[in-house]
């Protein structure tokens, strides 16, 4: 499992893609992907293009990047989802929360 961070639009689009399977062992590695970067960073893209599998502790910090980006009015958008891992968000409700793509 691999979490890369990349800023896009002049520092204002953070980009966090995750490789592998998504559960408790990125918790680290996610927090510290959006948790470092400047304040002035306005839309979160997650790109789960190389995700094989994500579980309930992926979830929580999904939402905790949510939080993180403002809650309700958070701008933050899930990308690039295989069709198991978008099974998931959809069972979870995460389509109320996020901008699935």
């Amino acid at each position: 499992m691999t979490v890369q961070a990349s800023l896009a639009g002049n520092g204002r689009e953070l980009t966090i893609k995750v490789d592998g399977r998504f559960d408790f062992s990125a918790h680290q590695e996610f927090r510290e992907a959006y948790e470092g970067v400047a304040g002035d960073v306005k839309s979160f893209v997650v790109d789960l293009g190389g995700t094989s599998y994500l579980d309930s502790s992926a979830l929580g910090m999904l939402l905790l990047l949510r939080d993180h980006a403002g809650g309700d009015s958070a701008d933050v958008q899930i990308v690039n989802c295989n069709q198991d891992v978008r099974k998931i968000l959809t069972i979870s409700n995460f389509e109320q929360l996020f901008k699935i793509q």
